[in-house]
């Protein structure tokens, strides 16, 4: 097994819909740390994923985590919902919520962790007022609505500038990073400092996901020159 610090999440977006049950077991018998689940709502990204009922049902087999993601306008409305389907992770996008801080406090008091997405142009300096009261923030490396992107440059200037914002204000945020994640870069993002790495069609594609996940999970930043 691993002694890596870090945590895999294969976002279940990429899994084989006809065969859930089977990609659900594949995770859980992996050394993933989460399932990552993306509920697309057709209006706040150019996608639909899947609802609730779906969640729930990969919740009644998963073994670990759910790590849910809303990409989606109003995300206020749904939260009880995603908790009641065993979310341990809500992330809302800083883009879709009016009354940040509300939100977060919304989410703590239903006991899951607080998360935040940031799309691509979004500036990690806008949660500067904020970064104490969120448990994650999820930074999209690529635009969202869509798996199998390519994974954008930038993202590893942003992740090191959201460090540097938390220092000493929240030494215990989870940057997780969401889209274009392979083993080509995990190592650079994770010297950058961050500390999840959502993995999506690398991990659901590849000829042995299970060998893949563990590929991820062992790499070590600071045996690895970038």
């Amino acid at each position: 097994m691993s002694t890596s610090k870090h945590l895999i999440a294969p976002s279940v977006l990429a899994a084989d819909f006809a065969n859930l049950a089977k990609d659900i077991q594949m995770v859980n018998e992996s050394e993933a740390d989460w399932f990552h689940i993306d509920i697309m709502d057709g209006v706040f990204v150019p996608n639909i994923s899947f609802g609730f009922p779906v969640m729930s049902a990969i919740a009644k087999y998963a073994q670990k985590p759910l790590d849910v993601h809303l990409m989606i306008v109003d995300p206020d409305r749904y939260l009880k919902t995603c908790k009641d389907n065993g979310a341990e992770v809500i992330t809302v996008h800083y883009e879709a919520c009016t009354h940040l801080h509300r939100t977060l406090a919304a989410i703590k008091e239903l006991g899951c962790k607080a998360g935040v997405a940031l799309n691509p142009h979004t500036s990690v300096q806008l949660l500067k007022d904020v970064i104490h009261d969120i448990d994650l923030v999820c930074l999209m490396s690529v635009n969202p609505g869509f798996g199998g992107q390519k994974f954008i440059e930038h993202t590893y200037a942003k992740v090191r500038e959201l460090r540097a914002l938390a220092s000493g204000v929240n030494d215990g945020l989870l940057i997780e990073i969401d889209g274009g994640v392979t083993t080509t870069n995990a190592a650079q993002l994770l010297q950058a400092g961050a500390d999840v790495l959502v993995a999506g069609s690398f991990v659901f594609n590849a000829a042995d996901p299970i060998e893949t996940v563990k590929a991820l999970k062992e790499i070590d930043p600071f045996l690895q020159k970038v």
